[in-house]
């Protein structure tokens, strides 16, 4: 184990030690939020409202995390968020974080607005799953589909709190932007930081060429400095539920829908045929202020018939995963410290973040008093004061 990573024993030291050799546009746009970042702040404090209620002197000893959904058996509830444009932010981050995904037994997510082809993540990374970025056009939504049937993905993930790009500000403050715009601010702020310049920039370029946004559509999008890219982001404001009809029609697999945040949608979203559903409110990075999805999950789960309800947003360690299954989740999804991992230390660093959240859910096991996962309940926490905000 490298040096930096062994000063890494939680999720939020790897930004830590990553921060200093990112850019401060890269960090920014990792780290960052929409406007005032209301969003991103009440994901982490909805943790907070609870408080464990363990059990003692039972026998822990044989105790286990695996976790069976969609028929698959995992080796712990959570993997991998998607993050666009990952390998911006660390060399071949995508692939890092499929190879660290799949050897843990884990899923990774697959950004469409990521810079390595969707076929390659796969390869590398069996465990992947495929998240569609799609305006509401019917034949590149075909497409699309059809090129990740093609390349052996067996869940796709649609995000569907999209429909207009977000006010993220502290990008615009940063100088970061997508098209890639090399002011000299940009390019001063490249130069000291040579770690993420040589390592990450000048790697890619090297060994791979321009990178491009390669798994908007069915063939291989725009350089990350061309303008073209705003065709791929146009026409998200006319997708609607008549596309994931269509979707569920066109796609065998597994189908999932992200960006759930009310009961009524989640309600249409089982009956439009997804197999289950992501409580998110994009990390904080779509609309300011949005409720965090630990808060909706109890009355979401209550009212999902079976169907299951998954998370992201805010989940920093085992204790937060466990509250989360608590209140009824039955998978979440961990985006930021992965990406600071990778970024950091590459498929070493990921494995390791990995293994670390794996070893705090057994550790809290234990001091719970429960063998498994199975036996989590709402019975063993207790909300801390107030009334429900939800």
């Amino acid at each position: 184990m490298s040096g930096r990573l062994k000063r890494c024993f939680s999720l939020d030291d790897f930004e830590v030690a990553a921060r200093p050799m990112l850019p401060r546009m890269i960090h920014g746009f990792i780290a960052g939020g929409a406007e005032t970042e209301a969003g991103l702040r009440d994901n982490r404090a909805a943790f907070q409202d609870y408080a464990f209620v363990p059990r003692v002197l039972l026998d822990v000893k044989s105790r286990t995390q695996r976790t069976s959904l969609f028929g698959r058996d995992y080796a712990a509830p959570f993997g991998i968020a998607p993050v666009g444009a990952a390998a911006l932010c660390g060399y071949r981050a995508d692939i890092a974080l499929a190879r660290a995904a799949a050897a843990a037994g884990l899923p990774m997510v697959l950004s469409a607005s990521s810079l390595v082809a969707l076929e390659e993540v796969r390869r590398e990374g069996p465990t992947a799953w495929y998240q569609l970025y799609v305006p509401g056009d019917a034949a590149r939504i075909e497409t699309v589909i059809d090129r990740a049937l093609a390349a052996g993905y067996d869940t796709i993930v649609v995000t569907a709190d999209v429909p207009v790009s977000a006010n993220r500000e502290n990008n615009l403050r940063n100088g970061f932007r997508l098209p890639i715009v090399a002011t000299p601010r940009v390019v001063g702020d490249c130069a000291l930081h040579p770690a993420w310049l040589f390592g990450t920039l000048i790697r890619t370029l090297l060994r791979h060429g321009m990178p491009h946004f390669e798994n908007m559509d069915a063939v291989r999008g725009p350089p990350i400095f061309s303008r073209n890219q705003l065709r791929n982001v146009d026409g998200r404001d006319e997708l609607c539920w008549d596309h994931i009809a269509l979707i569920r029609r066109r796609w065998p697999g597994k189908l999932v829908v992200k960006g759930i945040l009310a009961r009524d949608d989640a309600r249409i979203a089982r009956e439009a045929g997804a197999d289950g559903i992501i409580l998110s409110n994009h990390g904080g990075r779509q609309l300011d202020g949005a409720i965090a999805p630990l808060r909706v999950l109890p009355e979401i789960v209550a009212d999902s018939a079976g169907m299951p309800v998954m998370l992201d947003g805010g989940l920093r360690r085992g204790t937060d995963i466990l509250k989360a299954l608590a209140l009824g989740a039955r998978f979440v999804f961990i985006g930021r410290p992965m990406l600071f991992a990778a970024a950091l230390a590459g498929e070493a660093g990921v494995a390791h973040a990995i293994a670390l959240l794996m070893s705090e859910i057994d550790r809290d096991l234990a001091l719970l008093g429960l063998k498994g996962i199975a036996q989590l309940g709402p019975d063993r926490l207790r909300r801390l004061g107030g009334p429900s905000r939800v």
